[in-house]
């Protein structure tokens, strides 16, 4: 079965491939994209990519309901075994682990980390992960840094990259982003989901297409790319 990722709105993305199910920075139940609530999704593993709620929300709820493992932080891993979630990977900035269905890397992000009770979340994060179909960047929630050109090295399939502006990069930055990581295709998330990250994809993906070689790729929220 080819990898696929299903868009749930905001920066939360399901993936499947090699027979597992990968949920990202899970916000479904509060968020008013999401096309599905937390009970719907069954994931066996969980990455959380910082502290705020709007990433974390319903990270406990499905992680106990499910026993899936999460991959976050150390501080984050810990934060969540005090709500009683039984599996997780602790990791930081520059780690990568094997898990069943590839392996995955903590990459830079610049940004902030704090948990919703005000507890210290460490360092905010992305992810790149290496599958056999290929291997996909999730910057997450992030300024524009010039080391993503170091992370396009690895050989993308896909980059998904936050555009909503304001508390990420926004369109322009995204553009620059793309030309420092080279992948072959691109997908925008954090946006839309509330006016102040307002943006208009498809006027950004007409960029995209104008001004670097990546293929972008728009959905809505419940959308599927196939890797």
């Amino acid at each position: 079965m080819a990898t696929t990722l299903r868009w749930l709105g905001h920066n939360c993305w399901l993936l499947n491939t090699a027979g597992k199910a990968i949920l990202l920075d899970p916000f479904l139940n509060e968020s008013p994209t999401a096309p599905v609530k937390a009970d719907a999704v069954k994931p066996d593993f969980i990455l959380v990519s910082h502290g705020h709620f709007d990433h974390v929300a319903d990270a406990a709820s499905i992680a106990k309901r499910t026993g899936a493992t999460v991959a976050a932080a150390f501080e984050i891993c810990e934060w969540l075994g005090k709500q009683g979630v039984e599996n997780t990977q602790p990791m930081n900035l520059g780690g990568a682990i094997e898990l069943p269905f590839g392996r995955v890397k903590m990459t830079l992000a610049h940004h902030s980390s704090v948990l919703p009770d005000g507890t210290y979340g460490g360092n905010p994060a992305g992810f790149l992960l290496t599958l056999a179909d290929g291997n996909i960047y999730f910057a997450c929630d992030t300024a524009l840094f010039s080391d993503m050109k170091l992370i396009g090295a690895a050989g993308l399939a896909l980059a998904v990259l936050p555009i909503g502006d304001r508390f990420t990069m926004g369109p322009d930055d995204s553009i620059e982003a793309i030309k420092l990581l080279s992948p072959r295709r691109v997908a925008p998330a954090h946006y839309n989901t509330w006016p102040p990250i307002a943006q208009d994809a498809n006027a950004w993906a007409a960029r995209v297409r104008a001004e670097t070689k990546a293929e972008p790729i728009v959905l809505e929220p419940g959308g599927t790319i196939t890797l």
